[in-house]
This record gives structure tokens, sequence and C-alpha cells, in this order.
């Protein structure tokens, strides 16, 4: 594969996927950057502790400018009146400097994407990518995610399997057709023969709470499977259904996949491990892979942790997880595939050699 490097700018990002291994967190981790508040007002906070002003604007009551106060955590504070329904386009101001709101549900969307070398996009059919709306019964919100159907899909009644690709911490759903070039990845393997016509679900991992790893876990089951399986001509055993996460996503991964293995024959979990911080032995415990391992190496067909090289940053992490796994006696395969480090240039790498290995 010829050199395809994406570069991210944003001015003030959300929560890096590096982050999840070694740094200590802050309150922008868990931070809503608007509520609405019951009297109708609209709260604005930003995390920005060295910052001497802040400010809003956008489509916001020009007579009624919103004051911001500082908290001794970090955070500014801001209360807007006069809205009413509607939408509304803002923007913060920090110290003179305007900024995108870094915890928007879309944040990871405003950045600027550049292709250097070779691209994925070539004179083959293509298939489409659609942003879908479910209600989450977990959540009891409205949520979205990507679908990725292979060129030909609307015409054709042939029923597909489905591989569930879940992103990495800081990122959402757009990520994946993003910067992760899925959806050029798979025309290509699908045109030049390499890999089983399937439709991809790459939902919204992240979830604003503390620790959204078991929260999405049961909205997979509760609610996105459920909607792709009523929205898509979709087969709907379990040697038809795969689940893959990157960092983040791959702790995800282990949640989902550990706690419904009978929902699942192919799992990748990349570049990642058991949450950082907790002991491998208590969260095996905790997902019961010991008591359940004998079934899990019957039922899945391919278990694939996989890492960017020594200098992943989920490295060690993953080699401790790995070990516990092997005490438990679960049997699964490793690759390094690309040496590039936590990256999007080892998770493409990762798509484009594991989705050929899907439902064969």
């Amino acid at each position: 594969m010829k050199r395809f490097l994406i570069l991210l700018a944003a001015v003030c990002c959300t929560l890096p996927m590096a982050a999840q291994w070694g740094r200590r967190p802050t309150p922008n981790d868990t931070l809503k950057s608007t509520r609405v508040l019951p009297d109708g007002k609209v709260l604005f906070q930003i995390y920005a502790p060295e910052a001497k002003t802040v400010s809003v604007s956008g489509d916001l009551p020009w007579n009624a400018p919103v004051k911001f106060e500082k908290a001794e955590n970090g955070v500014w504070k801001g209360v807007c009146e006069g809205l009413g329904d509607g939408v509304f386009r803002y923007n913060f101001n920090v110290d003179g400097v305007r900024v995108q709101d870094p915890k928007a549900p879309l944040s990871a969307e405003q950045s600027s994407l550049l292709t250097v070398g070779e691209s994925y996009v070539k004179d083959v059919p293509h298939g489409a990518v659609a942003q879908r709306f479910y209600f989450s019964k977990t959540l009891g919100e409205m949520r979205r995610l990507h679908v990725w159907t292979p060129a030909g899909y609307e015409k054709s009644n042939a029923k597909l399997p489905v591989l569930y690709l879940i992103h990495g911490g800081g990122d959402n759903d757009a990520s994946w057709p993003g910067v992760g070039a899925a959806g050029w990845i798979l025309d290509n393997l699908l045109a030049a023969g390499k890999m089983v016509p399937m439709i991809v679900v790459m939902p919204n991992g992240t979830i604003n709470v503390p620790n959204e790893v078991p929260p999405f876990a049961e909205d997979m089951f509760t609610s996105i499977i459920p909607f792709v399986e009523a929205n898509y001509n979709v087969k709907t055993d379990a040697g038809s259904r795969a689940v893959a996460g990157l960092s983040m996503g791959g702790m995800e991964t282990m949640e989902v996949c550990f706690t419904h293995p009978e929902m699942f024959k192919y799992v990748w979990v990349l570049s990642s491990s058991f949450q950082p911080g907790q002991d491998p032995a208590a969260e095996s415990a905790r997902l019961k892979v010991k008591e359940n391992a004998a079934m899990m190496n019957k039922q899945f067909k391919r278990l694939v942790f996989t890492q960017g090289g020594p200098t992943d940053i989920a490295y060690q992490n993953c080699k401790n997880t790995r070990a516990q796994l092997d005490k438990d006696g679960l049997k699964y395969e490793y690759m390094e595939n690309a040496q590039a480090g936590h990256s999007w240039a080892t998770w493409r790498a990762d798509l484009q050699t594991l989705a050929p290995t899907l439902f064969k």
C-alpha cells in the first residue's frame, strides 16, 4: 500500500485515543459543553484552565451577551437567555482565538483532512455511506451511526453479513468513513474480488459518561443490532456477524463479545486491551472469560488481537491482557500488521488485511 497520510488539525481537540493509557483525568473528560436548563436557558461550558478570557458568539441574542466565570477546576461557565426553540450556530472565543466547541458531538468532524500520496479513491464501483439515526433505549436519546453498503446493494435482494466497526476515544461514528477511509478500502477490496459483500455498521462509541464501555455494549444489543436488522436486508445468525474496534473501541469490542459471545463468530481487537489502570485478572473475572473460555474457543471462528508495533501506546497493556487470556485458556490470534504505532495508518492496514478474512 502506497503512502496515505492523514493529518488532523484542530484548534482545540477532544480526548485523544492516546489519553487512555497513562493520562491523568481532567474535568474535560466528562464535560458537557452545552446544557439546556429547565427554565429554557442554555449553559455553555469549556475547559480552559490557562485562559484569561472566554466568550461565545454565533446565532445568539445580540442584546443579551453571555458572561463567563471560571471555576476552580478550570471550567468556564456562561448562561445564555432568550434563545427559544431552534438550531443555532456558535463558537467559543478563548483569549481572542476563535475555537470550535471541542466537546460538541460532531467535534471530530471539524478537523481538516490532508491526503499525501496516493488516495484510496479509485475508478471502481463505489458503495454508499449513509448517516442513520436511531433511538437508544439504553441512553434514552437519539444516536447516530454510519452504514456502508456495497455497490449494487440497492438493487439486490441478497441478505448480507454485517461487520460492526467501532472507532477509538475522542472520535465518533464519522471517523472510520472519514480519516479511516473505510468506504474506499472496502470498495477496492470488493472490486478486486478479495472480500465477500457485506454491510459495515460504524456506530458512535463515544458516550459522555465516566465509563462509556459497559453502556455502549448494552446499547449494541438493545438498540444498534435490532435497528440494523430491522432496516437492512442482513443475515442474523452469529456466523454472519463480526465486531471490531480500535483503542477505546477495542475495549468496547471485548465488552460486547465477552458478555454475549453467542452473537458473533468474528472478533478483532485493534491496538487495545482491558481498560488501562484495571487489574487484567479482575477484568477477566468480571467478564467471565475463564468461565466461558471453552465455549468461546468453539464459538469464535477468529478472535484477533493486533498492535501497531512496540511504539503502539497500547502495546504493554495488550501484552498484559493477552497474558491473562492465556491463563484463562482463551485462544486467539495475534498480529502486528503495521509498524505505525497507535495511529490510523495501523488501523487502515488492519481493515485492509482482515476484511478479506470475514464470513468465509
